[in-house]
C-alpha cells in the first residue's frame, strides 16, 4: 500500500466513522482533523469519490529556467568553433550575429553540456 492510498484511507475512515457516530466532532477528535478539513473532504468525496482525497501539493510549479533551444546550440556551436572564448567574448559575438545571451546564461550552458565534452580523463 503506497502513502497515497494510506492517506486516502485515513480520510475515508474519518467520512465512516463519522457516520457511525453520527457525530462529526467526536469523529474528529478521535482520528485527529479538524472539522473544517472534514467537511472538505466531505466535500471533495462526494464530487469524485476517492481520487480527490489524495494530498495535492499547493505549491506552484518552478520549472528551471531554460534558454530557447536556438540559442544554446548557437552557444554550443561558438564553445567548439572558438574553444579559446571565454564566457563574456562568447556572449559578445553572439550578440553581434543576433542572439542576446548573457555571459552567465553562457556559463551556464557550457556547465551543463560542453564541459563534459572537454572533460579530460
Amino acid at each position: 500500500m503506497t502513502t497515497a492510498q494510506k492517506i486516502i484511507k485515513n480520510k475515508i475512515g474519518l467520512l465512516k466513522l463519522a457516520e457511525t457516530l453520527g457525530n462529526v466532532s467526536k469523529a474528529c477528535n478521535v482520528m485527529g482533523y479538524s472539522r473544517d478539513s472534514f467537511y472538505r473532504f466531505q466535500e471533495l468525496y462526494e464530487k469524485g469519490g476517492e481520487l480527490p482525497l489524495q494530498d495535492l501539493s499547493r505549491r506552484k510549479p518552478n520549472p528551471k529556467n531554460r534558454i530557447q533551444p536556438e540559442k544554446e546550440e548557437a552557444v554550443k556551436k561558438m564553445a567548439i568553433d572558438f574553444p579559446a572564448y571565454g564566457q563574456q567574448r562568447s556572449s559578445n559575438e553572439l550578440k553581434k550575429q543576433g542572439i542576446k545571451v548573457a555571459p552567465a546564461t553562457v556559463r551556464s550552458v557550457w556547465v551543463v553540456t560542453i564541459w563534459k565534452l572537454f572533460k579530460k580523463d
